[in-house]
């Protein structure tokens, strides 16, 4: 018989080797007058399901376009980038689209949030276009903001609050579709060190206690430890992972 303890172990482990993203031999080129730029060159990259990943490298290592194509903004040149076991190459527009209003999460520097709307209003603002009714969105907003732990600000708008609240509020509507994978871009970058670490933390309990898989791109060695492992991008290609 295994016991409960080993039998969580066994689960989490399997939880832990599901594939969310999965990159072969993938490159990325652009036009530059009448040759090509290679900015990208044949990565491979496993994320799974679970993970904390850190991605870093020095400025033109090819952080920026790697999360462009993490993120379904852009599209490989070469290679393979499968998102849940789909591969998104030849993908139209408009599929690109509903993958990532369904699969990931975007937090941004600079929050992004609407500074007429709530609280409420800018967590409900992708589930509206999902389709979702309001009763279930007023519910999932609830759920959503007690997460980041604003549960008591919903009704305040961006004006009324501090970057540290508006980076939670853009967290809790990058959770509201319940995405594959949160995608974030130097979350910290605008913030102060403490109040930087306090989203980090908010990070870390929803990896640790909630199995959110997360993707951060960032440039601040003070954040390593916060990851379960990084991706280190050198002259576009990992250096280690």
């Amino acid at each position: 018989m295994i016991s409960g303890h080993r039998a969580a172990f066994i689960n989490n482990e399997a939880i832990r080797m599901t594939s969310v993203v999965r990159m072969k031999n993938l490159s990325k080129s652009y036009r530059m007058g009448e040759g090509d730029l290679l900015v990208l060159k044949g990565l491979d990259i496993c994320i799974n399901e679970g993970e904390f990943v850190g991605i870093m490298g020095a400025s033109g290592s090819g952080k920026s376009t790697l999360l462009n194509i993490l993120g379904l903004l852009d599209v490989p040149s070469t290679g393979s980038y499968e998102l849940r076991d789909r591969e998104v190459g030849g993908l139209s527009d408009d599929e690109l689209a509903e993958l990532r209003n369904s699969y990931i999460g975007f937090i941004f520097q600079s929050f992004n949030l609407f500074p007429h709307l709530t609280v409420r209003q800018n967590i409900e603002v992708p589930l509206v276009y999902a389709g979702i009714p309001r009763r279930d969105r007023m519910r999932i907003c609830q759920e959503k903001a007690e997460k980041v732990r604003l549960g008591h600000r919903l009704e305040h708008r961006p004006t009324q609050l501090s970057g540290g609240e508006c980076q939670r509020v853009a967290i809790a509507r990058a959770l509201g579709n319940n995405p594959s994978f949160l995608l974030a871009d130097e979350p910290t970058g605008n913030l102060d060190e403490k109040t930087g670490n306090e989203i980090m933390a908010i990070f870390k309990d929803l990896h640790r206690n909630h199995n959110t898989t997360i993707i951060m791109v960032t440039h601040n060695p003070e954040l390593v430890h916060y990851f379960d492992r990084i991706i280190s991008l050198k002259d576009g290609r990992v250096e280690n992972a």
